[in-house]
């Protein structure tokens, strides 16, 4: 019997590691499509010249500076998004927290607003494209809103002893906070600084350069290596405050520091690209549908497939209406509000 059961785990764990191979896999396929498609095609043969180097001029110039940084972003931020979701589900205890629906995300972008119009840092080009001058002050801004956010609802959690639903509502609350707060701003702006305001709220995930593609990597790597230390922490959490303290789980320092890093994952994301919504709800429940809720596994193979839902989201959005570029933002939220309501119905039943 108890070999059989050993053999059934074993066979479990098999199962889980192919889908994660298929999924990396897929993200290698989808990857090469991205950069083979959009208003100037290419073949495979050019896109390998012109990544060692040997490309013609137009193909180098299309993959270096436009394609493969956009590509690259995309699995960062989708990675970066579909961990931090799964992460502030198991440590706030509530299948709909993500940093979409708990207001992190509208903290970071009020943050990033008031250091706009506080340091008047928009611009425009002499063409009227908008940008900011100092992307890395508003990357600090968005982190302190985003954390300011997360901690009112950690704060609410523990003294209030709040049910995962009320933390739900409470996160809503700060949302509709934030964005009352970043209206009050843009109210009181110019018009370069209600430019640039209006479009930080985009999801673009055609802004970031090379300089700002790396700073979003070594987060996600570092964020990424401590949450897949603590997986253990995370499953025992998964089945109790008292229980994950009788296995000897630090429950308060690993909630707080969790959504610490979880915030600053959120907050550079938002910084760099806008505000990018239901992808850190969406990949971590499809993920435990299809697999279970192990955070071995789960955290892994949510990021896998959060940097494909959002490769394939942004692919869609560059080439649909094609030369109009969409942003990425809007598609994500046309995805997560019906997955959204289906999960409210059946919380409800």
């Amino acid at each position: 019997m108890t070999k059989n059961i050993t053999e059934k785990y074993a066979e479990l764990n098999r199962k889980k590691i192919l889908i994660g191979l298929a999924l990396l896999a897929s993200l290698f396929l989808f990857s090469l499509y991205s950069l083979s498609i959009g208003g100037y095609k290419l073949a495979l043969s050019q896109i390998y010249m012109a990544l060692i180097g040997q490309g013609e001029a137009s193909a180098n110039l299309i993959i270096w500076n436009i394609r493969l940084p956009r590509i690259i972003a995309a699995i960062i931020a989708g990675i970066s998004l579909a961990v931090s979701g799964a992460v502030m589900q198991c440590t706030l205890r509530n299948p709909l927290a993500s940093p979409y629906t708990i207001g992190i995300s509208h903290g970071a972008m009020f943050g990033a607003a008031f250091a706009i119009i506080l340091f008047g840092i928009g611009g425009a080009e002499s063409t009227g494209e908008i940008f900011i001058n100092s992307p890395y002050l508003v990357t600090i801004f968005a982190f302190l809103g985003s954390f300011m956010a997360a901690l009112v609802i950690l704060l609410l959690a523990k003294l209030r002893k709040f049910t995962p639903e009320a933390m739900i509502l409470a996160g809503i609350a700060m949302g509709s906070l934030f964005s009352a707060g970043t209206m009050v701003i843009q109210y009181f702006a110019n018009d370069l600084q209600l430019a640039s305001m209006v479009y930080w709220t985009f999801g673009d995930l055609g802004r970031p350069l090379w300089a700002e593609v790396g700073i979003m990597a070594i987060v996600m790597f570092i964020s990424l290596i401590y949450f897949i230390y603590k997986r253990w922490d995370y499953n025992a959490l998964e089945s109790g405050e008292e229980s994950a303290k009788s296995l000897g789980v630090n429950t308060e320092k690993t909630r707080l520091v969790s959504m610490l890093i979880a915030s600053l994952l959120v907050s550079v994301n938002v910084a760099f690209l806008g505000i990018i919504g239901f992808v850190g709800l969406i990949c971590p429940h499809l993920i435990r549908i299809l697999i279970g809720g192990d955070y071995r596994f789960l955290i892994p193979i949510s990021a896998l497939f959060g940097a494909i839902l959002l490769l394939v989201s942004d692919t869609i959005a560059r080439t649909i209406i094609s030369p109009i570029v969409l942003p990425v933002g809007i598609l994500t939220s046309f995805m997560g509000a019906p997955l959204f309501l289906y999960l409210l119905i059946k919380m409800y039943k």
